[in-house]
């Protein structure tokens, strides 16, 4: 058993996506003293309701998932509330949990915090080599400046706080509302509706030229889990699969594993976003011995098939 295991954790976002899927990997593991601040019982953007929460649940260790969060269209059309919701979640969390010498503090960013034109794989080491992707850096700054704090605070304080850059996830229990999800759900929506509603076409975003990496839900909470019992250092750590995908092809293996037999449109006046994504993950596996498990295929397969079952109930 983990010395970790008796502690008590408080997971921000615990209500959500990932959150979900890392509650129940921890209780798989022998964590059962936890406890979720998420809406509607804390709203974490107000300073009173974070210190309520802190209060309420007295954690030794907060893992901080909880973002507002959303996809390109998304992004063009809230950058203000985006870049505020989260810095300010971030900023008042962090200077809460120091405040109370807590043990530990692990923040969540975010791959949208990488410069648009960043060498592939992303290194960590750079990071801060340019200006994110015009259509999320409010969001990828804001989550990015937890970054700056929790090294300025491990400085000034010797505060454990450390800063995890997760690739965008996808998996069962995803978010497939259309005004909101990112690619993977939004595509599957599209393809499986098509088949119910014997719709001839699909319309998708963008030139289908620019690359994408992808991490199965699971692994990243695993890879969460890992760095919460065993890293300790203020460098920022890439949480990713390894691979990159067109965005093109992703759409043609989703159409394949769906069934869809309809054409395909490209809208190639919405924007793409950022040219590539790919993370270099060797630091994650060298400090903590993380590495995902979960091939491509099989995670579209078990996602695809959850959200047949939950679009059918």
């Amino acid at each position: 058993m983990n010395a970790l295991t008796d502690k008590r954790i408080t997971i921000t976002g615990g209500k959500g996506f990932l959150g979900g899927h890392l509650i129940r990997k921890l209780n798989e593991k022998g964590y059962w003293n936890l406890s979720i601040a998420d809406l509607p019982d804390y709203n974490l953007v107000r300073i009173d309701d974070v210190i309520r929460m802190y209060e309420d649940t007295r954690p030794d260790i907060v893992i901080h998932l909880a973002a507002k969060v959303g996809g390109i269209g998304f992004n063009q059309e809230n950058p203000a509330s985006l870049f505020y919701d989260n810095i300010m979640m971030g900023v008042q969390l962090l200077h809460e949990g120091y405040l109370r010498k807590i043990a530990k503090f692990l923040a969540l960013g975010t791959i949208c915090a990488y410069p648009k034109f960043t060498p592939v794989p992303f290194k960590e080491d750079d990071l801060w080599n340019g200006y994110p992707e015009e259509t999320n850096a409010p969001y990828g700054l804001a989550k990015k400046m937890m970054l700056v704090q929790s090294q300025s605070y491990r400085r000034q304080y010797g505060f454990n706080a450390i800063f995890l850059l997760p690739v965008n996830l996808y998996g069962p229990g995803d978010n497939f509302d259309p005004r909101s999800s990112h690619v993977i759900p939004a595509l599957i929506k599209k393809c499986v509706d098509a088949i119910l509603n014997r719709e001839d076409e699909i319309v998708v975003w963008g030139t289908g030229k620019v690359t994408r990496e992808f991490i199965y839900v699971e692994d990243a909470a695993e890879g969460i889990i890992l760095a919460t019992e065993g890293y300790n250092k203020s460098d920022p750590v890439n949480i990713g699969a390894g691979f990159e995908i067109s965005i093109e092809d992703l759409v043609h293996l989703i159409v394949e594993l769906t069934g869809f037999k309809g054409r395909i449109v490209w809208d190639k006046t919405k924007p793409d976003g950022q040219p590539r994504r790919m993370l270099d993950t060797t630091r994650a596996f060298k400090e903590f011995g993380f590495r995902a498990k979960t091939t491509f295929e099989e995670g579209l397969k078990k996602t695809i098939d959850w959200y047949r079952d939950a679009s059918s109930s």
